[in-house]
């Protein structure tokens, strides 16, 4: 109705004002996927200010929750194959609708994703159309370019080919209001003020997914040709399956501030953490950082591997830790984020400060 008719929002304000509102019992509740279309016509308009009296964004579901979609039979399923089906659906509601929990993981990716009538082979191309319309194109091309790692707007720009001009931020605003990337900031650990320097992140699985396996083949899977047999013989599936765990993690952070017995009040900063390399200082990248108020930071490794992790992530800490910069009078306590198992020789070291595995977010209760 918006779209069609652009004395719609003016025809909404005035049936509001003058009888809907009228009715003590009526709740209106305007929702759409199209969220950049809301905020700048609903939540950002004068005429509306004043009506609203809630704003929900509606985020994937927590993993506690995502193990209610295999049912009773989950109980007998592992955390890894059910981080698998993950990979790909993210915690989408739709998308869990589809798992069948009585098939294995790769023959729901399959089903999903690789044959003809799979539910999630046209799914980007309907989604980006219905959201974005003409435009769609240069969306793709943006979220393309993220498909690989997190990059700052001048390395996307840069991959694009394109000047930084102020079209390309409002498309990556609209793309994080979408829910398809997020944005992450880092901070200044003294001063604990949040830095203008940020990383933009493909936040959704099933995008990446897309646009690394599915958007590839999508003719031989329409001509039904493309032969599917197992997630491991993906080109570079090791690699992808830690970014797609790394959101995962991402998305449920506060269970890792609860594992770990840190109140929310107590925290100054948690996020993905990354400092430039500069004459005096390394580059350094951590997966995710959380800063206490007592001068504490937990210097979290999210790692996913098919096999537990040996000893040689300590040494992988130890240089990452080596060339994090952080002022004196700090504690600086590492974390390793599993869901696949440890060997005994790293807990035996004592060298992490806490080690979660994230599977039991996915053990039935």
């Amino acid at each position: 109705m918006g779209s069609e008719d652009p004395d719609f929002l003016g025809k909404l304000k005035n049936a509001w004002d003058q009888n809907f509102s009228q009715n003590p019992k009526l709740i209106m509740i305007l929702c759409g996927s199209i969220s950049p279309w809301i905020e700048k016509n609903i939540l950002s308009s004068t005429g509306f200010m004043g009506r609203l009296s809630c704003r929900i964004t509606l985020d994937e579901l927590p993993l506690v929750d995502c193990n209610k979609f295999w049912l009773k039979l989950g109980e007998n399923i592992s955390a890894q194959e059910k981080f698998k089906a993950l990979a790909v659906t993210g915690g989408v509601p739709r998308y869990l609708e589809e798992i069948k929990p009585s098939m294995t993981a790769e023959e729901n990716i399959k089903n999903l994703c690789f044959v003809p009538s799979g539910a999630l082979v046209n799914e980007f191309n309907d989604i980006f159309s219905d959201l974005f319309s003409s435009r769609s194109s240069t969306y793709k091309k943006i979220v393309e370019v993220l498909a690989h790692a997190p990059l700052g707007i001048k390395d996307i720009c840069k991959k694009l080919k394109i000047t930084q001009t102020g079209f390309i931020s409002e498309y990556l605003e609209d793309l994080v209001k979408s829910g398809f990337i997020s944005r992450d900031f880092t901070w200044h650990l003294e001063s604990e003020e949040t830095s203008r320097l940020s990383h933009f992140r493909l936040s959704d699985n099933y995008l990446r997914f897309y646009l690394r396996y599915i958007d590839k083949n999508i003719l031989k899977i329409k001509n039904g040709d493309f032969v599917f047999k197992s997630l491991t013989m993906l080109p570079n599936w090791e690699s992808i399956m830690g970014l797609q765990f790394e959101n995962l993690v991402l998305k449920n952070k506060n269970y890792i501030k609860e594992h770990l017995r840190i109140k929310q009040d107590d925290v100054v900063s948690d996020n993905p953490f990354f400092q430039r390399k500069t004459n005096r200082i390394a580059g350094c990248q951590i997966d995710y950082l959380i800063q206490t108020r007592f001068s504490n930071l937990y210097v979290c490794e999210i790692k996913f591997s098919r096999h537990p992790i040996d000893t040689n992530i300590i040494a992988e800490m130890q240089n990452k830790i080596k060339a994090f910069y952080y002022p004196k009078g700090f504690s600086c306590k590492p974390v390793l984020i599993h869901v696949n198992g440890v060997k005994d020789e790293v807990v035996e070291s004592g060298f992490f400060a806490d080690i979660i595995d994230f599977g039991e977010l996915l053990i039935q209760r």
